[in-house]
């Protein structure tokens, strides 16, 4: 079944439910603020002609209690008059039972599962008692961390509770440390869940991949490249004004300019397309993730180099360095890495430790 024939199947009620463009693009702002916002911005997206259901947060907890929690309730009246005004379905976040009796009682086309609460089984399964009876669409985002059977597992328990129009959110990963991406995209996992369920539409949230306005773009193509079913962007009229993710809102003008921008290439059918660029794109994962562990310990490095200059110690210590580079070696030999490599790579990390050190200690005050 194409994504558009699926898109149809969505409730009766929507039966003009049609995507105006390919991919589908569902955007909207991080965050329901005002009604004045909503509906510009909900204007200026209709407007476009690019997108095909608004969404926007209604309850935001945030990680600290003093920053903006959410619209509530009261942003729902502002979603129904979006829908009604521009005949456009929209789709919130719900996140606890009370959410999903209350995006029922507005008549909210589509909800979606956050990543936050997929990461906990007990939630979704809470969740997911009050959405037996609930005639809509239901996503799921990816947990928060890189672990498919608990998205898999998320699914499985709302596809329990009778809904059958689901769809899965990929949101990005928490990698073991920072890089330029606000969460790792790893392609290889939502490309595995596509894999296992063939037939389940897979959207790309390229704005929380990225964190970024200016990593949009690339996401965007790239989950083209790989033959996801739709983007979920985020878009605010007012990105500088906005209350929540400020960094990665774009205006419903850039919304449009990004979408008319991407290619849109003939599906590839040989399974080495697939498997070459998952395994790429592993690498690149795995790489940024090296570099940014490189990075760490060079900074460890130059505050050794400071606390040796302050008590007066030299920046060699041969025995020390024996010792670690015996220790890195047996841990890398267990692991299946060959001994004249792990040399080689720890005297280098090592040469430029103590040339990072050797500068600091040299450095007159």
């Amino acid at each position: 079944m194409s994504y558009s024939q699926y898109l149809l199947e969505l409730s009766p009620i929507q039966s003009w439910l049609k995507p105006v463009a390919i991919p589908l693009v569902i955007g909207g702002p991080c965050s329901a603020e005002s009604f004045k916002q909503v509906m510009d911005t909900a204007r200026a997206l209709f407007e476009s002609g690019k997108v095909s259901v608004f969404r926007a947060g209604i309850w935001k907890p945030r990680s600290r209690p003093l920053g903006f929690q959410g619209a509530g309730e009261e942003g729902l009246k502002w979603l129904s008059k979006v829908k009604k005004t521009f005949k456009m379905p929209v789709a919130v976040e719900v996140a606890i039972p009370r959410h999903v009796e209350l995006a029922d009682k507005y008549d909210i086309d589509i909800l979606w599962i956050g990543a936050r609460t997929v990461v906990n089984p007990f939630s979704v399964e809470e969740l997911t008692k009050s959405l037996k009876g609930i005639e809509r669409p239901v996503f799921v985002k990816n947990p928060i961390n890189p672990d498919i059977n608990l998205w898999i597992g998320a699914i499985e328990r709302v596809n329990k509770a009778g809904i059958k129009k689901i769809a899965a959110i990929h949101r990005g990963f928490q990698g073991l440390t920072r890089t330029k991406y606000r969460n790792e995209p790893m392609w290889e996992i939502p490309l595995e869940l596509k894999r296992l369920f063939p037939e389940m539409p897979i959207i790309t949230d390229p704005s929380h991949i990225s964190g970024s306005r200016a990593l949009l773009k690339d996401i965007c193509q790239k989950s083209i490249d790989f033959q996801m079913d739709g983007l979920m962007i985020e878009s605010h009229i007012n990105p500088s004004k906005a209350l929540t993710d400020i960094d990665q809102q774009i205006t419903p003008a850039e919304l449009s300019r990004i979408i008319d921008s991407l290619i849109i290439r003939k599906k590839r059918k040989t399974k080495s397309f697939n498997t070459l660029d998952v395994l790429r794109n592993e690498i690149d994962s795995i790489d940024h993730e090296l570099l940014g562990i490189l990075a760490k310990r060079m900074e460890m490095a130059i505050k050794i180099g400071h606390y040796k200059k302050e008590n007066n110690i030299d920046s060699i210590q041969p025995k020390h360095w024996k010792k670690i580079i015996e220790e890195r070696i047996s841990f890398g030999g267990s692991s299946g890495l060959d001994e004249e490599f792990l040399r080689e790579l720890f005297d280098l990390i090592h040469q430029e430790s103590i040339k990072k050190q050797n500068d600091i200690i040299k450095k007159k005050d």
